[in-house]
């Protein structure tokens, strides 16, 4: 295997904040602890370690043996569990929606980014002890984001429409779902994924999930974390209540947006007046009434049947974990900079925001195809349109080289310029012109030669179409849309997963390309 690294500017599939927040964190001081960086990860582990009291740890602790009750003892989970009891461990976290069966690669990547984040850090802080976990956005109601899945390909899909928090969604055609999944890896009777399908099982969508997701991780210590119970949401009680009986949320993303927008970008989104929902069987609903007596108390009787949205999400996730990193997306970290003043407002540390690794996999028989049709990895993130025309030109010989004519056509510029010089100024306007004419029409005949010549390369147009569809579906990157189990033929995710592991660096920038053996 080969491993490549892309500065994510020059592949065109990032935004300008996302570059930013990848790049240059120390020009967004005012919406951040400190830039991601070895030290300043160093510098945290005392300001969250003030800023976390012995109590919280130990809710959090007896809160995950309730979700993990049939641990081996010498599990890598329940041994973090364990080492969550002191206060020298930290989490490294990320979170997801419940997307269907991994959702898109990016995922994982996000999870395997949190391990090795963890493992790098141990080094350098020998002293400490440092967990991945991955949060569980169980809460979130947008089935339609989360229902599908692509494999190989073709789109999965769960019809269900139950309302309410996604997580609580009742089983329904589960089975048959995941024997379409299943379907894909028949010649694989002995591979991996259908243990996993068979763990892909629980009480509702949340619990299926945290199966999921710790069959996959468990050897690697992931704490996968179910937030939406009353022990955990307890914790968050008085910062709800508070929300209700005087919003504060709104006014600080507001100032934050203020920032971001002198800076030169967009806010992602922009907060409510309340950001807190409330939660019943089939339905989450906005809260509207500022200092309702009944709901404040209704929240202090009942926490878990109150959600905090995605502006008050992050202030909830940092109360209940000893966090000092948050990974994630160029998008979703978008998110989390317009939340520090919420953080300053409730005296919460926030934590380092750190860009998850982008990955792009480059399979086998994909590779064959580049080599084909002359094609450096490098060459794939070259817009489709372009891609084209430089075969066309690198495969007609001196068929369509127009420089002969593009010179001919300076020339005859030249020698009428001079002439017009001769006669006066608007002469010289004139024939500059009527000239800027003529090129317009030189270059509709050259169009009209090249897409006579593209005719007749039609297959190696449509194979080019077809390898940047396969590799950047719906024109983007294949991790966003593409499932990790379609790079995994064989249904052994565990080794697939080994061989990302293997190549990604938290530390690294850039977009990793890996050409697979």
């Amino acid at each position: 295997m080969q491993k490549h690294t892309l500065h994510r500017e020059k592949s065109g599939q990032f935004s300008n904040l996302a570059n930013t927040l990848s790049y240059r964190q120390d020009t967004l001081t005012d919406l951040i602890t400190a830039p991601f960086s070895l030290k300043n990860i160093g510098l945290q582990i005392p300001n969250k370690q003030q800023n976390y009291s012995l109590e919280t740890r130990h809710t959090l602790v007896n809160e995950l043996v309730k979700q993990f009750p049939t641990l081996a003892i010498n599990s890598p989970v329940a041994l973090n569990i364990e080492r969550l009891k002191k206060d020298t461990t930290f989490t490294i976290s990320t979170g997801h929606q419940l997307n269907i069966a991994t959702g898109p690669a990016y995922v994982i990547y996000k999870i395997i980014h949190c391990i090795r984040l963890a493992e790098e850090l141990k080094k350098e802080y020998p002293s400490n002890e440092f967990v991945p976990v991955f949060w569980l956005a169980s809460e979130d109601h947008d089935i339609e984001e989360v229902n599908h899945t692509s494999l190989f390909g073709k789109k999965i899909q769960w019809n269900e429409q139950q309302g309410g928090a996604v997580g609580q969604y009742e089983l329904n055609q589960w089975e048959e779902m995941k024997a379409e999944i299943a379907a894909f890896f028949h010649n694989h009777p002995e591979g991996e994924i259908h243990q996993l399908l068979e763990k892909y099982s629980g009480d509702n969508v949340a619990r299926a999930t945290q199966q999921l997701y710790h069959t996959l991780f468990e050897r690697y210590g992931v704490l996968v974390i179910e937030p939406n119970v009353p022990g955990l949401k307890s914790l968050f009680t008085n910062i709800m209540q508070e929300e209700v009986r005087k919003p504060f949320v709104e006014q600080c993303v507001h100032k934050a947006n203020e920032t971001i927008v002198r800076l030169g970008f967009a806010p992602q989104a922009f907060a409510r007046p309340i950001n807190i929902f409330q939660l019943s069987k089939g339905k989450r609903e906005r809260l509207l009434a500022e200092n309702d007596t009944e709901i404040i108390e209704a929240i202090g009787n009942h926490p878990e049947h109150f959600s905090p949205n995605v502006m008050l999400r992050p202030a909830y996730q940092e109360t209940i974990l000893p966090n000092l990193v948050y990974v994630g997306g160029g998008g979703e970290i978008s998110y989390w900079i317009q939340q520090k003043g919420v953080f300053d407002t409730i005296g919460l540390a926030f934590p380092l925001l750190s860009v998850r690794n982008s990955v792009q996999l480059i399979d086998v028989s994909t590779q064959k195809k580049c080599e084909k049709l002359n094609l450096l990895w490098q060459d794939i993130f070259t817009p489709l349109q372009e891609l084209q025309r430089d075969y066309i030109q690198a495969n007609s010989g001196d068929e369509l080289n127009f420089s002969a004519i593009d010179t001919a056509l300076f020339q005859l510029n030249k020698v009428l310029i001079e002439q017009a010089e001769l006669f006066d100024q608007n002469m010289e306007k004139f024939v500059e012109a009527e000239t800027s004419k003529l090129a317009k029409q030189l270059e509709m005949i050259k169009s009209k030669f090249t897409k006579h010549r593209k005719g007749q390369l039609e297959v190696a147009m449509k194979q080019l179409e077809d390898l940047k569809a396969k590799l950047f579906p719906n024109n983007g990157l294949q991790e966003r849309t593409e499932s990790f189990l379609s790079f995994c033929k064989d249904g052994n995710i565990s080794k697939m997963i080994d061989v990302v592991k293997n190549e990604m660096d938290p530390f690294e920038n850039d977009l990793i390309v890996l050409l697979l053996d």
